[in-house]
C-alpha cells in the first residue's frame, strides 16, 4: 500500500482516556511565601485550590483514576484530596526523594494501567474553548505516530507567562525546541498525552520530562494540538491576582 493511501487510511478508534497523572510533588519555591505553609497545588486561585481546577477539569472529560505524586507538605494535600469525590484517587509518595517530572512519572507507572494516559501539572489552570482541551488531545492522538503529544497555546495567548516560548511546530504539528536566543511561537501547557513507551530505558531516580521530550523529538514522535481556549501560568504570587482578575473579564 502507498503511503499516500496509509495517510488516507482513518485512525483506529481508540478507548476514551480513562486515567491521568497529576504532578503535584514540587517545592513551589517561586510562588513563595504562599507555599510557606502548603503546597503550591493548594494555592486557592478564583475560591478554589489550583489542583481542583484541575481534578474538575478531568472528571468533565469522564476520567475515572488520578495518580497523585506526593513529596512537599505531603500529609496536607494527601487528607486534602482524600476528600475529593467522582473519581478515583491514589497515590505515588516522593516522601523520600523528589523525583522531578519525568522520575515522578516512572515511579507511578504501576499505577497506571493503560497504555496511553493523561498527564496535568496540578497548578496548571486553563478554561476550555470550542472544543474540551482533554477530547482535543484525544481525538488528535495518533497511537502509530506518536509517543507524546503535548497541548500548546500561541506565546501570544499564553497569559501570565514570560518566557520567549518552548515549541516550534511543522505543518504536521511535530515539535522541535526553540533555538537559544530565539522565541518560539508555542508554549507547553503542562497537559500532555504519553505512551508508557516513552518510558523505556529511562534512568533510575531523578529526571526530567525534557530529556524524554528531546528523544521523542529525535525519533520524530512528539507532537502538539493547539488548545483552543484560555491558559494561564500560575507560577508566582503575583500571577494570581492577574489570573482571577482576566477569568473575571471573561
Amino acid at each position: 500500500m502507498s503511503r499516500k493511501l496509509l495517510a488516507l487510511r482513518p485512525k483506529p478508534k481508540l478507548p476514551p482516556l480513562r486515567t491521568a497523572m497529576l504532578l503535584a510533588a514540587g517545592l513551589g519555591k517561586r510562588m513563595r511565601p504562599l507555599t510557606a505553609m502548603r503546597p503550591k497545588p493548594m494555592v486557592e486561585v478564583a475560591g478554589k485550590p489550583l489542583i481542583e481546577h484541575a481534578l474538575d477539569r478531568l472528571r468533565a472529560a469522564g476520567v475515572e483514576r488520578a495518580v497523585v505524586n506526593l513529596h512537599y507538605l505531603a500529609d496536607a494535600l494527601e487528607g486534602h484530596l482524600k476528600r475529593q469525590k467522582g473519581i478515583d484517587i491514589l497515590f505515588s509518595d516522593e516522601r523520600g526523594e523528589l523525583l522531578e517530572t519525568g522520575g515522578g512519572i516512572a515511579k507511578a507507572l504501576p499505577l497506571l494501567e493503560d497504555d496511553r494516559f493523561l498527564v496535568v501539572n496540578s497548578d496548571n489552570l486553563w478554561v476550555d474553548g470550542p472544543i474540551d482541551a482533554i477530547r482535543l488531545l484525544g481525538d488528535r492522538w495518533d497511537d502509530a505516530e506518536m509517543d507524546c503529544l503535548l497541548l500548546v497555546v500561541p506565546l501570544a495567548r499564553a497569559n501570565c507567562h514570560g518566557g520567549p516560548g518552548d515549541f516550534h511546530m511543522d505543518a504536521v504539528g511535530r515539535l522541535s525546541r526553540r533555538k537559544p536566543g530565539r522565541v518560539a511561537p508555542f508554549v507547553y501547557t503542562g497537559v500532555q498525552i504519553v505512551s508508557k513507551r516513552l518510558f523505556e530505558n529511562v534512568p533510575e531516580g531523578s529526571f526530567s520530562m525534557n530529556l524524554l521530550f528531546d528523544r521523542a523529538i529525535a525519533a520524530g514522535r512528539l507532537y502538539g494540538v493547539v488548545h483552543q481556549g484560555l491558559w494561564f501560568d500560575v507560577g508566582t504570587p503575583p500571577a494570581v491576582g492577574k489570573t482571577e482578575a482576566l477569568l473575571k473579564e471573561g
